[in-house]
């Protein structure tokens, strides 16, 4: 009796142990892989993991933000949603150049960081939320004073409700630029020394309150534009004051001091400058393509605009997991530059482009099924929502492939200092390839909307094989900056 019992309990254990088994190979693989993959002399995975988990659940929720004001501002009609994405266009094209400025201090200070100077990483922390201070205090006033002209250059064709709501939106985000550029220069010393918890919560905070807002101003007040520029005022003044006290008060490795800031550190700055000016040369102009490109799209009417709109922020969501990683590896690879350590900087840039492109399949697999979803979550007219489902299948179908080489590859040359190549490429590619071939494909051949994002498409491939053939040879990773 006693051994027909044994019997049926080893029975009973045996899936268990079979499962724990199953259990043990897969932490065992998923062990050898992290260490294969993500770990080198310079760092080990575990690090590598607590940098980019912070800075993607920080996209996640940002994505999702901007998704949702989308959704909200939509629900105040087409001409509002038409004059925001405009305006955003404009914005992403004046805000990246700060923000430039803000990524050369994160390089300078993860290079720092990799060599374990703690005095310069304040040192150089402190003067890039001086440099982005006067750079979006200067621009700020200069739109103001040019808003009227600069709108009915780019976007004069606009119907005439679409231009009053942009002049509004773009006068209030104007007032919130300085908030954001110091914002974005105190995140970006954060995560050059590899601290992106903090950041991950004050962009919580900031945008937890700016979706607040819209839902009170835009949804229950119905403000519509004025309730999304009251938002996004009051959320980014909350999230400098937070980002200020956070690095004043409690963060020990950038020992920040408003007295230093005062004074500005030339040798400092040009240092930071070196990385800044190009890659705000290369937004400006960046950007600026994609401005020119949006007067296109201005030409093809407000239903095209809105169809623009909409596939733009679904798309966004497919980047969730790669927009992360080409923020993580700016700090990965300046620290192991900082440490002139060339092949863990090689190592850990085609492991990111391999998690980037696996992150889109899984991306899409999951998303596209809920495509009509989206489309009754964005109130979508009907007319346009096989125009939006062409763009974003193409961007499902071309993402995995070509936008980790296009995009991750030459945030890791511009993390090795080699800032001047990238930018310069990028410009050539930008504006030879997706603004005149968005022309003549959008405009010339008649192919709208679909013939635009086909033209960005290409464009990513041309600039993966630039950024390519750069990377393997040496002359990237041979400037000296720290």
């Amino acid at each position: 009796m006693n051994k027909r019992k044994l019997i049926q309990k080893s029975r009973r254990q045996l899936p268990a142990q079979n499962e724990n088994r199953t259990r043990s190979k897969l932490k065992q693989k998923t062990i050898y892989l992290l260490n294969k993959y993500f770990t080198g002399d310079s760092i080990r995975y575990q690090e590598v993991i607590s940098i980019i988990i912070p800075i993607l659940v920080d996209q996640a929720f940002l994505i999702f933000m901007s998704l949702l004001n989308t959704a909200m501002v939509a629900s105040a009609g087409v001409a509002a949603v038409s004059a925001v994405n405009m305006v955003d266009s404009l914005n992403i094209f004046l805000v990246n150049v700060f923000i430039a400025i803000a990524t050369g201090g994160t390089v300078i200070v993860a290079q720092y960081k990799g060599i374990g100077n703690r005095k310069m990483v304040t040192k150089t922390a402190t003067q890039a939320v001086s440099a982005v201070t006067i750079f979006s205090v200067l621009l700020s006033v200069l739109v103001i004073i040019f808003h009227g002209p600069t709108l009915n250059l780019l976007f004069g064709d606009a119907e005439a409700d679409v231009l009053h709501n942009a002049k509004l939106y773009l006068i209030g985000s104007c007032f919130s630029y300085p908030f954001i550029a110091i914002y974005q220069a105190v995140c970006g010393g954060l995560r050059g020394v590899g601290e992106t918890k903090p950041v991950l919560v004050l962009s919580l905070l900031m945008n937890l309150v700016n979706t607040i807002l819209n839902v009170i101003l835009i949804t229950i007040a119905d403000l519509g534009v004025l309730g999304l520029v009251i938002s996004v005022i009051t959320a980014r003044i909350i999230g400098m004051a937070a980002s200020l006290l956070y690095i004043i008060k409690y963060n020990h490795t950038i020992r920040f001091r408003i007295k230093e800031a005062l004074h500005l550190d030339f040798s400092i700055l040009k240092k930071v400058m070196f990385i800044g000016i190009p890659f705000a040369a290369e937004q400006l102009f960046f950007n600026g393509g994609k401005l020119i490109t949006q007067t296109f799209i201005v030409k093809l009417g407000t239903l095209a605009l809105t169809a623009n709109a909409i596939a733009g922020s679904i798309t966004l969501l497919f980047q969730i997991g790669p927009n992360a990683l080409s923020i993580a590896i700016v700090t990965v690879v300046g620290q192991c530059i900082g440490r002139r350590n060339i092949r863990d900087a090689r190592r850990f840039t085609m492991s990111f482009i391999g998690l980037s492109s696996l992150f889109y399949i899984v991306t899409s697999a999951v998303l596209m099924p809920l495509f009509p979803l989206l489309m009754k979550m964005f109130s979508a007219p009907n007319e346009i929502i096989h125009t939006i489902f062409i763009i974003v299948l193409m961007s499902a179908i071309a993402q995995p492939i070509l936008w980790s080489g296009a995009f991750i590859m030459p945030a890791a040359l511009r993390a090795a200092g080699d800032s001047n190549f990238t930018s310069v490429a990028a410009l050539l590619s930008m504006w030879f390839v997706r603004v005149v071939l968005g022309y003549i494909l959008g405009i010339t051949l008649g192919f709208g909307i679909i013939g635009v994002w086909a033209a960005m498409i290409i464009e990513w491939s041309v600039r993966g094989i630039v950024f390519y053939l750069r990377f393997r040879g040496e002359k990237w990773y041979q400037h000296k900056l720290v």
